[in-house]
């Protein structure tokens, strides 16, 4: 009996004191905006969420080394075709001088 008692008082002052600590509620502030600046922001903030969004793509295509990739295939590329081209020339020259 005498732990029950003690149970309850212990119980009624833990709830005193959290009542206690109770914060008043402010209230807030609320600023009128005029359509304007309402367009202003969500402009604004879609144009930093669109810049970060490129600049995260852009990050990861560096990391794919593309850049290097690109280049090695310009420099393959030009190789073949400067051997076609050749040898297109020549059978152009083959066909306009001709032996006669």
């Amino acid at each position: 009996m005498n732990k029950l008692l003690v149970i309850t008082v212990l119980v009624t002052l833990l709830a005193i004191n959290a009542e206690s600590f109770r914060l008043a509620r402010q209230a807030e502030e609320v600023e009128v905006q005029g359509p304007l600046t309402r367009f202003s922001n969500a402009f604004k903030s879609t144009y930093s969420n669109a810049v970060d969004t490129v600049s995260g793509y852009v990050e990861s295509i560096k990391g794919l080394k593309l850049e290097e990739k690109a280049k090695n295939f310009y420099a393959d590329t030009t190789t073949v075709l400067g051997t076609y081209a050749g040898i297109f020339q020549d059978q152009m020259y083959h066909y306009v001088y001709a032996q006669q």
